[in-house]
């Protein structure tokens, strides 16, 4: 066995954590830049956690202009922020679009250049400056991952900067600052910790070489990730309708932190597979958030490499609170997709393509664009030729989820 493990230097989780971080952040650096959105900035939670930042550290300037999908735009705005104050240090407090886009100031911070040097795998050449992570969201797991996602106006589809260099070097997890979450980005991002989770725990495992847990961020199922993966997905699946329908349900709330933290430590391994390489396109072009991209592919993935994968799928409905016990493999495969429909009406995710304007002439186009996207394409279970892409999203555009018995 030949594998590795990334995290960040210090992992925080539980309720009440977020009184740590002025220490934290004091202990990292004297001139700390905020990366933030005006929305959240406006919530008493994350104006008390800045106030108290301001009380320990010398020098505090906050970039509140954060948007959704990381356009370059924010990132040279914020880029110049931490340059007017000599940033020496980042705190992101936020979704993952506040903390990807804080990863990819601290790498131009350090390195110079801009956020198109460093497109791609492990093209960081070394640390950044420290960032703390504290997410308000339960889904991306971006505090612990080395994926930065961004959008970039010359190219149709967004792209990534993965890089181990840029896993938060603190990560502060605490579920109280996700009770405020509205119950739609409650479903979008919950939705997307539930793929990082069935995504890490099916993807294809791949032999390693003794370079490429150095030289690659995505290196396919372990072991390790596995246990990661069904243990999130076991929050998850019993919480997430929870937390939707009542975002003061503390328990669904601690769920749904703690399922998006271990699916972020799962993928940040694993690595994702078909449904974010085809949401990239279809994200940039319908401009529809990322988690309901992801969330709406992901049974059409998974049917489409269901032979693969039955054995998986069926240990997934076991994990997700299904009686399969008498089952054969392809019958709990067909209960876990079943009920994987179900959750996703239930949270409200559109069921096809279409109903997100997606236009049926476009599909090839997409699938050609994602598979393009090697970093996550290759840990797809399934035949991965843009015609077996084009045919999972076609069957997602027209919502033909055949079941076999």
């Amino acid at each position: 066995m030949l594998e590795t493990v990334r995290g960040p230097r210090q992992l925080i989780v539980g309720e009440g954590v977020a009184q740590n971080i002025p220490r934290v952040v004091a202990e990292s650096g004297s001139r700390v830049l905020v990366v933030t959105d005006r929305v959240l900035l406006g919530q008493p939670g994350v104006a008390e956690i800045v106030a108290a930042v301001r009380k320990k550290v010398e020098v505090v300037e906050v970039f509140s202009d954060a948007t959704p999908d990381v356009p370059l735009a924010d990132v040279a705005l914020a880029v110049a922020v931490a340059a007017e104050v000599d940033a020496d240090v980042i705190l992101a407090v936020g979704g993952g679009t506040v903390i990807d886009l804080a990863k990819v100031v601290g790498v131009i911070r350090r390195h110079g250049g801009t956020p198109r040097d460093f497109y791609g795998e492990s093209k960081v050449p070394g640390r950044t400056i420290p960032l703390v992570a504290v997410p308000t969201t339960s889904g991306t797991g971006s505090e612990l991952t080395p994926v930065s996602v961004l959008t970039d106006p010359d190219r149709e589809l967004k792209v990534g900067i993965s890089s181990v260099h840029i896993v938060p070097d603190f990560a502060i997890v605490d579920p109280e600052l996700t009770y405020t979450c509205p119950a739609t980005v409650t479903a979008h991002s919950g939705i997307d910790a539930l793929c990082h989770a069935v995504e890490s725990y099916t993807a294809r495992p791949r032999p390693h070489g003794p370079r490429d847990p150095v030289e690659q961020v995505f290196l396919g199922r372990n072991p390790i990730t596995d246990h990661y993966a069904l243990l999130a997905a076991e929050r998850i699946a019993r919480s997430l309708p929870r937390a939707v329908r009542d975002g003061g349900d503390t328990e669904a709330r601690a769920d749904m932190s703690y399922g998006s933290m271990l699916a972020g430590l799962a993928f940040s391994h694993a690595g994702n597979a078909a449904p974010h390489a085809l949401q990239y396109p279809i994200g940039a072009a319908t401009h529809t958030p990322h988690g309901l991209g992801v969330g709406l592919l992901l049974p059409y993935a998974l049917d489409a490499a269901r032979d693969a994968i039955a054995d998986r799928l069926a240990i997934l409905a076991g994990v997700c609170g299904l009686d399969v016990t008498d089952a054969s493999d392809v019958e709990a495969a067909d209960a876990f997709l079943t009920w994987l429909d179900a959750l996703l009406a239930d949270i409200g995710i559109p069921p096809t393509l279409a109903d997100i304007g997606v236009a049926r002439a476009d599909l090839p186009r997409f699938a050609e664009m994602a598979s393009g996207v090697t970093r996550l394409i290759q840990n797809h279970p399934g035949p991965t030729d843009t015609a077996s892409l084009t045919a999972i999203l076609e069957a997602a555009w027209s919502g033909d989820r055949a079941r076999r018995s």
